[in-house]
């Protein structure tokens, strides 16, 4: 891995899982090989399922940046975990450069990185020597999350790595069993290839009205926290036309790990 200039950087969507990934050397294995693909970049800006708060907020950005342990009933070793980050200042002040004037945009200094970015980073940047910088979601429109990836798109020109952080299906309460190999239903498995047909064909218009589109709904998204962030990186695509490469596939606790990644 190399690191960027100007290089234009990729945006990903990618399943994050949850601490138990650190441990699961497949998956591991999968997310350390895909940033072994993209060049280093001089800093990550991530949106995860795990922080919805409108307006669109922005998160800490001093070095040493905390982690919220928002998780239960996993072994105590996960809340001693740490990423503490360079500081994320210009990152910031970039990511608002961005956007529109009419935007508002507030400040959460105190608010650390949470599981959905944490636990992907510490697997594919574990030296945390790049700045990351977390911004919240702030609709569950999809039409507004892709604009808003638009607006983010020029970032790439500047070295920043867009990630948005879900999970492609995350019907946890209609899951039977909770083991990494678990079968996966069948709810799970429609879901992932009807998303996955309709992202081979670009086909924005299906993928926003999943919730009626959509096999296996509402099962596989009885909240859509965790398909929000895939329009934010369908948005910050070079050519909404161009179909994204899906770089990890299969399922995980019987949910799909799809990822993608844009040019």
């Amino acid at each position: 891995m190399t690191d960027s200039l100007e290089t234009k950087m990729p945006a990903l969507y990618i399943g994050h899982g949850a601490p138990p990934l650190l441990d699961d050397p497949i998956w591991s294995g999968q997310l350390n090989d895909l940033s072994g693909t993209i060049v280093r970049p001089k800093a990550i800006l991530i949106v995860s399922a795990h922080w919805e708060s409108a307006p669109l907020t922005l998160g800490a950005t001093d070095h040493g940046t905390p982690l919220v342990y928002d998780f239960g009933g996993f072994d105590p070793k996960y809340y001693q975990l740490q990423y503490q980050t360079p500081d994320a200042g210009a990152l910031a002040d970039l990511v608002k450069s961005v956007l529109p004037d009419h935007q508002n945009v507030s400040d959460q200094p105190q608010r650390g990185l949470d599981h959905g970015a944490f636990v992907p980073l510490m697997v594919m940047y574990p030296d945390a020597n790049i700045p990351v910088l977390q911004m919240s979601i702030p609709s569950h429109d999809p039409k507004q999350l892709f604009e808003l990836g638009q607006r983010l798109a020029p970032l790439r020109d500047h070295g920043v790595l867009i990630i948005g952080s879900g999970f492609l299906t995350h019907g946890l309460p209609y899951l039977r069993e909770f083991r990494i190999g678990a079968t996966p239903p069948g709810w799970s498995v429609d879901f992932d290839l009807w998303a996955k047909e309709a992202i081979a064909r670009s086909d924005m218009d299906t993928l926003m009205n999943f919730k009626e589109l959509a096999p296996g709904m509402p099962y596989a998204h009885p909240t859509v926290e965790h398909l929000s962030p895939l329009f934010v990186t369908l948005g910050a695509a070079s050519n909404a036309n161009s179909a994204p490469d899906v770089v990890i596939d299969g399922y995980w606790m019987g949910l799909a790990k799809t990822s993608i990644q844009v040019a």
